[in-house]
């Protein structure tokens, strides 16, 4: 009674009447309570005259109109469907976001409300209610840190905010009738109390009188109200029920997602723990191949001792991969350029500097092969390494027979400085990079057979000491072998640098944009492990989602710890040791085959050979029709001629120009001493004329001549003759090898491909070609004593010695007057004859020789030289003729005219001293006044020329041609070794085209070879 009285539930007492207001309050408090009892109990006046019809809203009364404002039965129901409204949706917002403000709520509006006893069947207790927000606030926690992605089903979503929606409108649309109802009702000042409103009214309203007519109709609307309010109260049993059954849902969904969950935790263990096991059964298989090779090894060196070297030796060098490497060698020399002829498939190692591309051939190859370098560029030309198995771990060279055993550290050192000479011998002209291939094979047991090209790594940044276009050249490099279309291209990425620092991913995916013939190598991933924080990033890496690029296949390697030291097998027992305990690999950012490098290799040579097999029969009918194509254009432009490459036709002119140093042999000795006499003479006529014989020619006696010439003679004999005569006989040899060669160019089957050739081998020899020292000793003491005898034994010498004078001064005298002839120009039967005129030098000169023409004729004995007077009276002479000299014009003219004069002299001698030989020989010279001393000078000189000429005729036939042939021959053989030498040498199109068809014969009789053996071990 006091909650109603005061109106704790929103009700107000209201009664008829002034009388019946005070009795109110009497009944239902005592005294204490009148002042409180008088804000609730109002009387209210009754209105008889104006009674309002109600045509409001739905939940409006009707309006009878009183003088105080009350509640009424309108906002009682709005407010308990606003009460209602609020627990659905607070329910409903908590079941779904986990309940977290749920009970704050209900507590705060649950004394507010009026008693709701018939939802408490409805809805579930407070007890339930926490401990599903409890359990849903578990789910969401552990859903959200095992589910990153979860969220909620979109099917679900719409029906329950579809659902929530039409009840948030009807409410919204019954809640402002009610609410427009009240503030009418509160305007009017009108109100209604029925005591069959609702039981919980009947306890607490009173009546105290009767209405009338116009309480009846007003409680039949009441009634209506009652059938409305009912009506609501089934729609709300009716929403509750439905979201109930949806809260069930939520709950049940709720409850299967955490079973999941729990599913999915335990199949994540069972994963890791399989792959774990997986990792280490692989392991333990791996050693047990690893024994198993090693146990193999140790077989096959015992049989092969048993068998023998040579047949196990012989198998090993025709293995598969040996013949195939031998075909990629011949395509090298063929070919430099990689063009489209050759698409034979190769594995291409690409990387960054220092990204540890090297490191990964070396685990392949299971050896340290190659040259180590902090920093440094130290692959400085491409390196093709053939892998093949065999027997014994060694390495070789494809131009040495040297074998190095990689399980002897010193010998893998040398080995790796061998590696490193080459590369640096192959740079040339100041660049830091080279094109050429520099090929080896690596042997031993287990080695998956193919063939990598190691390739310079890519760099960014030039430095100081490097050539200008080194990144340029690098790079060039890179795109020639990643544009065969079936090379295998090896992308190797450094694990421990940022991606964004990658050079070679973006080459390589221009080269292979499909990425079809890619394989992608991370390297260091350990210290990737340490440096990265979120692993997710070498998942991407790995799974191609990182890089701009695409790839067949990703893996994972660990090729070193930092420490050079350390050996093949110590960096995999590290390897395997980081991947079975790696949080990358336990967590599942990698697989199990995308680890370690031996699966690389497995999966690379795999790659290798399917490669192989499905692109070689292509090569082979390619290099079938470009034989066909050169067999045709030789026919065509030499039908007669045997196809000689480069190589045979330098071996048949190395036999022609032997056999022209063999044709030396064949020069009779006469033949040789003469032309070596003639020669000399030659060489030495001017010399004997001016400082012999015409300073001898000066005395006027007999004892004076001999005496100057013997002083004269043995000047020439000590100072120069030897070493003359030897350069005389050297020219000679040459002269007559010479007149061999030329001589065989004018035969019927003289080929003009090898002159240059035969010229340059012939030059260099003879450049090279020294005669012996002690020639020049034995000659000197020879041509003394042959000079010392002055006695001319019988006519037939004196006669040899008279011509030999006569033919030496005719010569001599001819050769005069010609240069007389110059000097003075044509004389008048020679103007008349061919219409020329002398200069006006000419005739100077001309008039200069006439005036000493007339001296030398008033003095037929005059000296060889003229005095001052003599100079003086031929200046005036010429001048009183118009002609103006100086003394040194004169001198000048003086020389040639006495040489002319002396010569007639001395040939006008040799002629009276022919029948002289008997005065001579019986001493009668002075009595028969015939002077012969000239005969007898050029008879000692004879003499000497022919015990010379014979000297070196017997010098030259018995060592100088001998050692002349073996210098042509190490020439020869400097020249074969030397391909530059012997393409300058020997070219032309036919020399290109039988090069070239040789090697395409070669390469497709290798390539045949090849495809036989491979389709014999399918």
């Amino acid at each position: 009674m006091y909650k109603l009285v005061k109106g704790r539930f929103g009700y107000a007492v209201r009664v008829v009447g002034g009388t019946q207001a005070r009795w109110a309050r009497q009944k239902l408090s005592g005294r204490g309570e009148q002042e409180a009892l008088g804000q609730v109990v109002v009387p209210i006046a009754r209105h008889f005259t104006s009674l309002h019809n109600t045509r409001g809203a739905l939940l409006r009364l009707p309006e009878p109109r009183y003088s105080a404002p009350q509640r009424g039965i309108g906002m009682l129901v709005a407010r308990v469907l606003r009460g209602a409204l609020k627990i659905r949706y607070l329910l409903l917002g908590g079941s779904i976001a986990g309940g977290s403000a749920l009970a704050k709520t209900y507590e705060q509006w649950k004394e507010a409300l009026p008693d709701a006893k018939f939802l408490e069947e409805l809805l579930p207790s407070q007890e339930d209610l926490d401990s599903i927000r409890a359990s849903l606030i578990t789910y969401r926690d552990k859903i959200k840190d095992s589910i990153p992605e979860f969220s909620l089903d979109p099917k679900l979503w719409e029906a329950g905010e579809e659902g929530y929606s039409q009840v948030a409108q009807w409410f919204k649309e019954r809640l402002d009738d009610a609410i427009q109802a009240a503030e009418e009702d509160k305007k009017s000042g009108s109100s209604i109390f029925s005591d069959d409103f609702s039981p919980d009214l009947k306890q607490h309203a009173l009546s105290f009188t009767s209405m009338g007519g116009s309480a009846e109709k007003e409680r039949e609307k009441a009634d209506l109200l009652r059938m409305r309010l009912s009506q609501l109260e089934a729609e709300l049993q009716e929403k509750t029920d439905h979201f109930t059954k949806e809260l069930a849902s939520v709950v049940h969904e709720n409850a299967d997602l955490k079973q999941k969950i729990q599913s999915n935790d335990n199949i994540r263990e069972k994963y890791e723990s399989l792959q774990e096991e997986l990792m280490q059964v692989q392991l333990k298989y791996q050693r047990e191949i690893e024994r198993l090779e090693k146990d193999n090894k140790e077989l096959r060196k015992s049989l092969m001792l048993r068998a023998g070297d040579k047949v196990a030796r012989k198998k090993v060098k025709k293995s598969l991969i040996d013949m195939y490497s031998e075909v990629l060698d011949e395509l090298c020399d063929y070919d430099s350029s990689y063009d489209t002829q050759d698409h034979l498939p190769r594995v291409v190692v690409v990387g960054d500097q220092s990204s540890g591309k090297t490191s990964v051939l070396e685990m392949v190859a299971q050896a340290r092969i190659f040259p180590r370098g902090a920093g440094e560029m130290m692959t400085r030309a491409p390196v093709m390494v053939t892998l093949s198995e065999g027997p014994y771990h060694i390495a070789s060279f494809k131009d040495s027979t040297r074998e190095f055993d990689l399980t002897k550290e010193s010998e893998l050192a040398e080995l790796r400085k061998e590696v490193e000479l080459r590369m640096r011998n192959s740079v040339r002209n100041g660049r830091t990079v080279s094109h050429e291939v520099i090929s080896m094979t690596v042997k031993g047991p287990g080695l998956q057979r193919m063939v990598l090209v190691d390739l310079p790594g890519i760099i960014s940044t030039v430095t100081t000491d490097m050539a200008a276009d080194t990144r340029e050249a690098i790079r060039s490099i890179s795109q020639q072998y990643m544009s065969n279309p079936n090379a295998i291209i090896l992308c190797i990425q450094d694990g421990s640098v940022d991606a964004e620092r990658s050079n070679v991913t973006d080459l390589v995916s221009q080269m292979d944009p499909q990425g079809k013939r890619t394989i992608f190598v991370l390297t260091k991933v350990d210290l990737a492990e340490e440096n990265l924080a979120n692993p997710d990033r070498i998942r991407k890496i790995l799974a191609g989602k990182l890089f701009p690029m695409r790839a067949l296949g990703y893996f994972a390697v660990v090729t070193g710890r930092g420490n050079q030291e350390d050996s093949i097998q110590d960096i995999k027992d590290y390897e395997e040791s980081f991947f079975s305990s790696s949080r990358i690999f336990k967590g599942g950012v990698i697989n199990s085959h995308q680890c370690t490098t031996r699966n690389l290799s497995f999966a690379v040579s795999e790659r290798f050979w399917k490669m192989v097999r499905d692109t070689v029969e292509q090569q082979a009918d390619a290099f079938k029709a470009t034989r066909f194509n050169l067999e045709t254009e030789w026919k065509n432009n030499f039908p007669r001629t045997r196809e000689l490459d480069r190589d045979e036709l330098f071996e048949k002119a190395r036999g022609d120009i032997l056999d022209e140093v063999v044709n030396l042999s064949q020069v009779s000795p006469k033949q040789w001493e003469e032309v070596l006499s003639k020669k000399m003479w030659e060489k030495m006529a001017t010399y004997i004329f001016e400082n012999i014989y015409l300073p001898a020619a000066q005395a006027t006696s007999s004892g004076t001549f001999n005496t100057t010439a013997d002083i004269r003679l043995k000047q020439w004999a000590d100072q120069m003759l030897p070493r003359r005569c030897v350069e005389v006989g050297w020219e000679t040899l040459q002269d007559e090898f010479r007149k061999f060669i030329e001589r065989a160019k004018n035969s019927k089957d003289h080929d003009t491909i090898f002159d240059n050739l035969k010229a340059c081998v012939v030059d260099e020899a003879m450049r090279r070609h020294a005669w012996e020292d002690k020639a020049a000793d034995v000659l000197r003491v020879i041509q003394l004593n042959a000079l010392e005898d002055r006695s001319v034994s019988d006519k037939q010498q004196w006669d040899a010695a008279c011509h030999f004078l006569e033919e030496s001064v005719k010569e001599k005298l001819t050769a005069t007057e010609s240069t007389l002839r110059e000097m003075v120009g044509p004389g008048t039967w020679e103007q008349w004859l061919y219409w020329t005129y002398p200069s006006e030098d000419q005739k100077r000169r001309a008039t200069v020789r006439a005036e000493l023409e007339k001296l030398l004729a008033t003095d037929y004995n005059h000296k060889n030289t003229l005095t001052y007077d003599e100079v003086t009276a031929v200046r005036k002479n010429t001048q009183s003729c118009g002609v103006e000299v100086d003394n040194e014009f004169i001198r000048e003219m003086w020389h040639p005219v006495y040489r002319r004069h002396f010569l007639r002299r001395a040939l006008a001698k040799a002629y009276d001293c022919r029948k002289a030989f008997y005065a001579y020989h019986q001493g009668l010279e002075g009595e028969l006044g015939v002077e012969c001393n000239d005969v007898v000078l050029f008879w000692r000189i004879q003499q000497m020329f022919k015990i010379t000429a014979n000297a070196l005729r017997q010098q030259v036939m018995n060592r100088e041609a001998r050692r002349l042939e073996k210098e042509i021959k190490e020439v020869l053989e400097e020249f074969g070794c030397d391909q530059e030498k012997k393409e300058q040498l020997l070219t032309g199109r036919r020399v290109l085209l039988a090069e070239e068809m040789k090697r395409v014969r070669q390469i497709q009789e290798k390539l045949e070879e090849f495809i036989h053996a491979l389709n014999a071990e399918k």
